[in-house]
């Protein structure tokens, strides 16, 4: 936590949050006095400051939390790393799966700081590219490494419940750096990886 958080999550902020959830809801024609809606604005509002908490957090700070030396290792893998981020064109949800590769040189990082990154670029309104590219470069630039490689897939509620309306859809996106410009390498990376 920063000391910002006690701003972010503060009962002020959050009604100021939530009376635009009010207004939302009236001009979509619901009542917002009904006993459903009564407490959605300021559900709604908790909700979109947890799902955006990555605002709050500096992701090269995780990563040099836990950075050992290690003198081996041709490759390091962590696959299948679930997320949740938003659409920022629509505030949709997107979800799904971030795999990352990379070859130490010399030093690794503590594999839970890696997923944290990926909570970090996620839990912001995002575009999928800019999720990939944001986790390869941080990785890049901030551990002692020959190359990093980062393959995304996920879901996008923005096509599959509304525009196209295409259910079964899904986008993949992948960055690399160093040695993983090897396509061989790629391809090993891949295999680990399932796809």
């Amino acid at each position: 936590m920063t000391n910002n958080d006690n701003n972010r999550y503060s009962q002020q902020n959050i009604d100021e949050i939530a009376g635009h959830f009010r207004a939302i809801l009236e001009l979509l024609g619901e009542d917002p006095d009904r006993e459903g809606l009564l407490k959605t604005p300021q559900r709604a509002a908790r909700a979109l400051l947890y799902n955006t908490y990555g605002y709050e957090q500096n992701a090269a700070q995780i990563i040099h939390s836990a950075i050992f030396a290690h003198p081996g290792s041709e490759m390091v893998v962590v696959k299948d790393m679930e997320f949740y981020s938003l659409c920022e064109h629509h505030v949709l949800p997107f979800f799904g799966t971030i795999s990352v590769g990379y070859i130490p040189d010399g030093k690794i990082v503590g594999l839970s700081k890696i997923a944290r990154i990926v909570n970090t670029f996620s839990r912001r309104l995002q575009v999928q590219e800019r999720l990939t590219s944001q986790v390869c470069d941080l990785l890049t630039q901030e551990l002692s490494s020959l190359g990093v490689i980062v393959y995304c897939r996920a879901q996008h509620l923005c096509m599959k419940m509304r525009g196209v309306e295409k259910q079964n859809s899904s986008t993949v996106t992948i960055q690399y750096s160093g040695a993983f410009k090897d396509i061989a390498l790629r391809n090993e990376f891949l295999a680990m990886i399932g796809e």
